[in-house]
């Protein structure tokens, strides 16, 4: 690409038409520009599409009709390009209904490359273009009209140099470590459409395997209602209710307005707004029958476990090493851990659900044999 071509599309109709060329291209490179301050909800300030030729500059904030994009980033033979995608995923599925497949994550890819892991954006296009990108505008305010010049010069060269970095990049992936990085894609989407159901939510407090099954019920209504409360009001989690209370409300239970008002770190405002309704939601929940209760969280492993996950981490170390890769991308904490958990400490132990795919296969046996005593001389 030679001088940077920006165009903008501002109304439904140049949407369709130019979705039209779109839906014929290799690839496209995507980003946003939003603003979440105080919402719970992203707010697309813009959003930024390359497809190799120019720098296009979508106004979300004039567009009503989101389908012919939809189709776009749904259509399997279009490679979406983004770098480290996590919030991009969910403006483009609260705006669209719909989110980019197959996904090209320049980040993951650099690491597949055995470049280091998350690597800055700024980074990546210096190492791949020797491009020194300006300090970035991220912070600047993209509701606002007009945008300046820097805004839309800087929204612009993001993901035109991204088109850039992806042509340099993809060829460089032999096609096993492409479809590893296609899969790693699908699961980025899949976790997005998992929106978390706010029934579960309670198994993400801290501390809560310290409760019994009867303040789980509690805990469970409470965590609910402040996760749903927060997608009504389009208000972050801790607007509606602080996290350092949930475990507090959920042990003592308060049952009048002043012992509620003791918790720890409640806000009188909420006191104020929700009061009477989250008393009557811990003495609704305190009085379900004992069949309705959760079952008691499995406590934590123990600090005994700490040689046996380096253990683990290292079958991964090895295997990123024999495969050139970035360590991090082999086996998270989390998956180390629950296999620690189907056993610990004298096993069996089977492999979790959540190792899946080449990891399953590439080390899904070598963890087990770490494990067990048999196969050790």
């Amino acid at each position: 690409m030679s001088a940077l071509d920006i165009r903008w599309i501002r109304d439904d109709a140049s949407l369709a038409q130019q979705c039209q060329d779109w839906k014929q291209r290799p690839y496209l490179a995507l980003d946003t520009e939003f603003m979440r301050v105080d919402t719970f909800y992203p707010e697309a300030g813009l959003i930024q599409v390359g497809d190799g030729d120019c720098a296009w500059l979508i106004d979300p904030l004039l567009i009503r009709d989101w389908s012919a994009f939809a189709a776009v980033l749904e259509a399997p033979s279009v490679v979406k390009v983004f770098h480290a995608c996590g919030e991009d995923l969910e403006v483009f599925l609260r705006l669209t209904g719909s989110l980019p497949q197959p996904l090209f994550d320049t980040q993951l890819a650099a690491a597949y490359l055995g470049m280091p892991h998350s690597m800055g954006y700024s980074k990546l296009v210096l190492e791949i273009l020797g491009i020194e990108l300006p300090k970035d505008e991220t912070r600047s305010d993209w509701l606002q009209r007009p945008l300046t010049d820097m805004q839309v010069r800087y929204a612009a060269e993001d993901v035109q140099h991204l088109a850039e970095v992806y042509v340099k990049l993809a060829p460089r992936l032999p096609e096993h470590k492409l479809a590893w990085l296609l899969a790693d894609g699908a699961d980025l989407v899949a976790n997005q459409t998992r929106v978390s159901d706010p029934r579960e939510a309670w198994r993400e407090v801290k501390l809560a395997w310290k409760l019994a099954p009867r303040q789980l019920a509690v805990l469970r209504e409470l965590c609910a209602w402040r996760e749903e409360q927060a997608r009504l009001r389009n208000q972050p989690r801790n607007r509606v209710l602080r996290e350092p209370t949930l475990w507090p409300l959920a042990r003592f239970q308060p049952t009048d307005k002043v012992a509620l008002a003791r918790i720890e770190d409640m806000h009188p405002r909420t006191v104020r707004q929700d009061g009477d309704t989250l008393l009557q939601l811990m003495a609704h929940a305190a009085a379900l029958p004992e069949s309705e209760w959760p079952q008691a969280l499995p406590e934590p492993l123990p600090r005994e476990v700490t040689p046996l996950l380096k253990q683990l981490r290292e079958v991964g170390q090895r295997e990123a090493e024999r495969q050139g890769m970035a360590p991090e991308l082999m086996l998270r904490k989390k998956i180390l851990e629950a296999l620690l958990k189907t056993g610990y400490p004298d096993g069996p132990y089977r492999l979790p659900d959540s190792l899946q795919g080449w990891r399953r296969e590439l080390m899904g046996q070598a963890l087990l044999d770490c494990l067990s005593p048999a196969e050790k001389p």
